[in-house]
């Protein structure tokens, strides 16, 4: 299951968050210091912890400016929220329910008290002691009924109490539990030889409390289903580091007392006996036994075979960090970077070596903080993967701060690999960790005052300007290596215009259409229409290949008849968005160009459902249908929708009508530009 919805409330920095969603692989959160990204994430490993973090504790995890109210009684830990979850199913949790969970979410709450609430969205409806107030009324009746026999009058009377007696011990307000079924269900089964099976109504009064009896058993049965199956949410941070020599025998001895000298110290090194597959205690006695006589050949092969078995497991450990790290660290070896990790075992130590490209070898501390996090990263993560990790969401607070930024944004595709099997929310204040095709997974973590302490946005139209940096720094960065890296250019009013291109470009690159797709022309969003022409002159004056792609709104009319714009690109390089369908409205914009599929994802994901006034109006362009229709409409919200279902989504998902308008509109940017 994924979770796809969180709200934290009543932790530490944070008074109310607010209701955010979060997306099925990668969710970003970027925010100030002290702007509570840190709270969010360890709030939300309460809705499923490992063993090995502790419970709630109000007096540390409670709001402080907000304690005195649970000292005076004013409020309870039982009745204050602290984090809750809604969980969408796979197809694996599906299959362990029984018919009618198909669409249910699974959501789970957990209070400041620390106890755990979980129920059902979108279940079978379930019966509460109101529902059943007719039918047992009646039920009751029929079994005390004068023509009953006076063989059965007695038997038929004490099933009627009974069922009347389960009936009144029910609260009023609250659903059926699966004990309570259990005990209805029974008392039924007493009472049915003296309903009357002659009577149609009476048959079919008994049948409707069975089956809310079953539904009631059906729900509890899959709540406990399901929560057995929550993900567990695993906090990484940088604490966890694997030491570059391990006392075997000392470890061994921590451990089997049960006292380790410090839980984030230990941690890192007993991942990596994990990942070896040993217990301390095993290597450090294989390294203590001597070596058995010379005329014992049995023993002999014995000690050699168990030997060998270690220095296996040594080498295939070292060999596997080596190329996972290879594959980030990409060592420069001219400058004798860091190639390779090897693990080796020396005496009661083992020990962690690095080795650069000329054959230096050094202990781990040696290199960089960057190649030491790297390291000890990929020990955990692997230790860990096979156990804990295999059905975990992953919380990482600031992965790779010690990485250079180029190093940085190598390891984001790393976290985009492993974020494919493990759902991962991570915070960062680097720029490098936020592709530009990313932005619509970012969260803004911000605090705007102390006293409404942290919320988080969906949007990235945060008010706190440091919290936006890492995003205006990945935005700037990105095209600053575009402007002039590319010698074919595509100038596009904003960032949703370049979110739609970039899609379709995507989706056209993963089909058979490929070669219709954009060849290696870089898209530069100007920020609006305006801008445009300032982006063309720039480029233009580096002799590059130019050309603007303008709505055919008055903006983009405006941009249109610049002297300057169409000086710099020529006619044929200014694009308009009515030039590439037929039948579009007045004042088009290239949402146009997907208003069919637009309508569809907005009805779906945002639940914005303009379809019947859609089809009405068809010489309306979608946005201002939108913008009169929905309240808290935003072409923001409505390009993230789109990017986001474009990622699941191939090119034959589309409506013909749009594949055809953006092949002619590639078709004519490719001839331009080449």
């Amino acid at each position: 299951m994924r979770l796809v919805k969180a709200h934290v409330k009543n932790y530490r920095s944070i008074t109310d968050s607010g209701v955010f969603a979060l997306e099925e692989n990668k969710t970003i959160l970027v925010g100030a210091n002290e702007a509570g990204k840190t709270a969010i994430l360890q709030a939300l490993q309460h809705l499923s912890r490992p063993e090995e973090v502790g419970p709630l504790v109000p007096l540390k995890d409670f709001p402080r400016a907000r304690y005195h109210l649970i000292r005076t009684g004013e409020i309870t830990p039982a009745n204050e929220l602290v984090v809750q979850g809604w969980f969408e199913l796979d197809d694996d949790d599906r299959a362990e329910l029984s018919d009618g969970y198909a669409e249910a979410v699974y959501v789970r709450a957990r209070y400041a008290d620390d106890r755990v609430v979980h129920w059902f969205e979108k279940a079978p409806t379930r019966s509460a002691k109101e529902d059943m107030s007719k039918d047992v009324v009646r039920l009751v009746a029929h079994l005390q009924r004068d023509t009953i026999s006076e063989e059965h009058k007695s038997k038929a009377g004490a099933a009627a109490k009974a069922v009347e007696s389960l009936h009144a011990g029910l609260q009023a307000g609250t659903y059926l539990s699966a004990e309570q079924a259990a005990e209805f269900r029974k008392t039924l089964d007493s009472a049915l030889p003296y309903i009357d099976e002659a009577t149609s109504a009476e048959e079919e009064r008994y049948d409707r409390l069975k089956a809310v009896c079953e539904v009631a058993r059906l729900h509890d049965l899959a709540l406990k289903t399901l929560s057995k199956r929550t993900p567990k949410f695993v906090l990484f941070n940088n604490y966890f580091r694997v030491r570059p020599r391990i006392q075997l025998d000392h470890l061994a001895q921590r451990v089997e007392s049960g006292v380790l000298d410090d839980a984030t110290y230990d941690y890192g090194n007993l991942c990596l006996l994990k990942l070896l597959g040993f217990t301390p205690r095993e290597l450090s006695d294989a390294v203590a036994e001597s070596s058995p006589a010379a005329n014992r050949q049995a023993e002999l092969e014995a000690y050699q075979a168990k030997r060998d078995d270690r220095q296996y497991q040594l080498n295939a450990a070292s060999l596997r960090l080596t190329r996972e790290i290879r594959s980030i660290w990409a060592p420069d070896e001219s400058r004798g970077e860091a190639s390779k990790v090897k693990i080796i075992s020396d005496g009661q130590y083992l020990k962690l070596i690095v080795e650069d490209s000329v054959g230096v070898e050094v202990e781990l501390d040696q290199r960089s903080e960057g190649f030491q996090w790297l390291v000890s990263f990929f020990v955990v993560f692997f230790a860990e993967a096979g156990e804990k990790h295999r059905n975990a969401i992953l919380l990482l607070d600031e992965p790779g701060v010690s990485l250079h930024g180029l190093k940085q944004r190598e390891f984001r595709q790393t976290l985009s690999k492993l974020a494919m099997k493990n759902q991962a929310i991570f915070t960062t204040h680097s720029p490098f960790l936020v592709g530009p095709d990313e932005l619509d997974l970012v969260r803004v973590v911000e605090m705007r005052d102390r006293e409404s302490g942290t919320k988080v946005s969906t949007s990235v139209a945060a008010s706190d300007s440091p919290a936006l940096l890492p995003l205006q720094e990945a935005l700037g960065y990105d095209m600053a290596q575009s402007l002039f890296n590319q010698q074919r250019n595509l100038i596009l009013e904003g960032l949703t215009d370049f979110w739609y291109v970039e899609a379709i470009n995507q989706m056209m690159l993963n089909s058979n259409a490929k070669q219709k797709a954009l060849d290696k022309i870089a898209l530069v969003p100007a920020g609006n229409a305006s801008r445009v022409v300032y982006f063309a002159t720039i480029l233009h004056a580096h002799s590059l290949k130019v050309a603007a792609l303008l709505d055919s709104d008055s903006a983009g009319d405006q941009a249109a008849k610049q002297d300057a714009l169409v000086h710099s690109l020529g006619q044929k390089a200014v694009l308009r968005t009515k030039d590439f369908a037929d039948d579009l409205p007045k004042n088009c914009e290239i949402e146009d160009l997907l208003r069919a599929t637009l309508i569809e994802v907005a009805c779906f994901t945002l639940k914005w459902d303009i379809k019947a006034i859609a089809a009405s109006t068809p010489g309306q362009p979608i946005v201002d249908l939108f913008k009169k229709n929905v309240a808290d409409f935003s072409k923001y919200k409505l390009a993230k929708a789109f990017l986001s279902w474009s990622r699941d989504h191939g090119l034959s998902d589309l409506q013909e009508v749009e594949i055809e308008a953006f092949t002619k509109l590639f078709t004519h940017v490719n001839k331009v530009l080449k």
